[in-house]
This record gives structure tokens, C-alpha cells and sequence, in this order.
């Protein structure tokens, strides 16, 4: 009888254990996770987040700054494990091929309702600059200038296609490349001074609120429907998530909001936070979202994944 009840006490336990666990930890091999972050602030924003969530697990994550391009050939090359802004429809050409040969694997969509096209400063909307078919009445006013980002990336790709192509009479126009900090600081200084400006504007981003800008219609041949809607994807290399699979369970799980990168980006844009600092203070105030980041996800050890985070949130 008392061998029976020990038994079962037994088996309780272990039920217990694996109800709080759910999900084997992974190899020693998964300790380092490797991040691709083409330069810009709401994939800073992202990385930080799964970065602090990682680190609190027993994890080390390396983050390093690559072009689209060349992020998704280094993850062909295995040297990079995870990318957080596999925006979509915009990047389909940069990734089809690694989809095809699965050398990039698509763990799932972290975003919704994103857009990414051309927008103006509210005088110049306001004064008739509605539209792509618009920009080559002002050229004057606009300097005969587009503002794009690092060179490189797959909008200025388009942009520059649209301009080789004389598309709405924007042929002698220039694309002027740079990092986002430099084309948003180019874009405070115009609207300050009172000139025009047309360049590249995105949501999720702190410029929505920050500036008075206003997105055009018109460029659904280069950015898509919807000003460019999108969604947001994270992919692995090959191979990652059957290597890796108590990352890859968090990866899956991570999902973000507008509010949230809206809010992570002013908090580094605005306020002047490094990317870490942010997430943990996010993290710290925002703390029910860890709920479902954390299901079924262990610590690398094997240890409940959601009292370490909360712990290293409070130290």
C-alpha cells in the first residue's frame, strides 16, 4: 500500500513537472542565437525584446547589422539563425529564391497591419501632393529629391526602378540613400524650416506621431495595396527550429502590435533608451504579454521560463 502511494506520489510530481515545463530544453549548441538587424529601429525594437526574453532564459543573443540582402544570404550560409522584419509583400523578390531552395524557413507572421511607402509633410499634402502622379508638378519645392534608407534595402530597389523607369515623370529625379536616423533627422530639419519633403515612411515608427506627414496613393505597382500594407514575418535558416525547438517555440510565439513597436521605438528614438533598456522597461510595464510569449518555453536548463523572466525583469 505505501509502496503504491509512493508510486503515485511519484507520478504525480513528474506530472506536475512536466505540466509547468511542457517543452524540452535545447541542446548546449542553442545557447547562442544569432539575429540579423538591417539598421532599423522597429527590428532594433523586436530583437531587444526577444533579446531580454532570451538572455532571462539562459540564453546569449548576437545581433548583427546586415542589409536585407545580405542578411538573408548569411542566413543561407547558416551564419545568421533568426530574422525579425521579413517584411512582406516588399521583400518577396530578396527572399523568394531562399524560399525555394529551403535554405529560409518562415516560422510565422509577427505583425499585422503594417505600411511602407512614400509620404510627404502635411504643407506639402495640403498644397496638392496627394499622390505619386503629384511629386512632378512640386519638383522644384521637393529639390527633385526622394529620401530613401540604407542602400540596399528593397524600397530604395523599387524606388530606384520607378525612377530608371520615368514612372509619373520622376526621371531626372535623385534618390538620396542614407540611414534611417539620417533621413528622418533631414526629414525634422526640412518640415522645421518650412520646405517640402517627400521620402520613405513606415508604421509601425514614431514619425506617425512625431511629424505631420501624410501617405501617397498612387504607388501600388512598387509598395502594394493600402499604402503599402504588410505583414511582418520571422524566419530561420534551415534547420533552426528542429535544432533549436524551445527557441523555436518562443519564436512562434512572439507576437507584436503597432502600440508595441510605436511605443519600444519612441522609448529609443525619443527618450534616448538603448534597445535593451527599452524592452526591459516595456517588458517591465507591459509584463501580461509574457503570458503568451511564454507558453510552452523553458529556460535553456530546463527550469518554468516565466518566473526567470519576471525575476531578471526585477533585478
Amino acid at each position: 500500500m505505501r509502496h503504491r502511494k509512493l508510486l503515485g506520489g511519484l507520478a504525480a510530481a513528474l506530472a506536475l513537472t512536466l505540466s509547468t515545463t511542457g517543452h524540452a530544453a535545447d541542446p548546449a549548441s542553442c545557447q547562442t542565437v544569432r539575429f540579423s538587424d538591417p539598421g532599423w529601429t522597429d527590428i532594433a525594437s523586436t530583437n531587444a525584446l526577444a533579446g531580454v526574453v532570451l538572455e532571462s532564459l539562459g540564453y546569449r543573443q548576437q545581433v548583427q547589422i546586415l542589409a536585407v540582402p545580405v542578411g538573408f544570404q548569411s542566413m543561407k550560409n547558416q551564419d545568421i539563425d533568426v530574422f525579425l522584419g521579413n517584411w512582406m509583400p516588399a521583400q518577396t523578390d530578396k527572399i523568394d529564391a531562399y524560399l525555394k531552395d529551403g535554405s529560409i524557413e518562415v516560422v510565422g507572421e509577427n505583425l499585422a497591419g503594417a505600411k511602407f511607402t512614400l509620404a510627404v509633410n502635411k504643407a506639402a499634402f495640403e498644397a496638392g501632393v496627394k499622390d505619386f502622379a503629384d511629386l512632378a508638378k512640386y519638383a522644384e519645392r521637393f529639390g527633385g529629391q526622394i529620401y530613401g534608407i540604407e542602400s540596399g534595402a528593397p524600397a530604395n530597389l523599387s524606388l530606384r526602378k520607378m525612377i530608371d523607369a520615368n514612372d509619373f515623370g520622376l526621371g531626372k529625379w535623385r534618390l538620396v540613400e542614407s540611414s534611417e536616423q539620417a533621413m528622418l533627422s533631414q526629414v525634422k530639419r526640412r518640415i522645421a524650416s518650412g520646405n517640402w519633403i517627400v521620402f520613405l515612411a513606415w508604421e509601425p515608427h514614431p514619425m506617425n506621431t512625431n511629424f505631420e506627414i501624410r501617405y501617397l496613393t498612387g504607388g501600388d505597382k512598387y509598395f502594394g495595396p493600402d499604402f503599402g500594407g504588410a505583414t511582418v514575418h520571422t524566419v530561420v535558416r534551415k534547420g533552426y527550429l528542429a535544432q533549436c525547438p524551445n527557441v523555436g517555440k518562443l519564436l512562434k510565439n512572439m507576437r507584436f502590435t503597432l502600440e508595441m513597436e510605436n511605443q519600444m521605438m519612441g522609448l529609443i528614438l525619443d527618450h534616448g533608451l538603448k534597445p535593451n533598456e527599452a524592452a526591459r522597461k516595456w517588458l517591465a510595464e507591459h509584463p501580461q504579454v509574457l503570458d503568451s510569449w511564454l507558453k510552452e518555453v523553458t529556460t535553456l536548463d530546463g527550469q518554468p521560463a516565466l518566473p526567470a523572466v519576471q525575476v531578471s525583469l526585477r533585478q
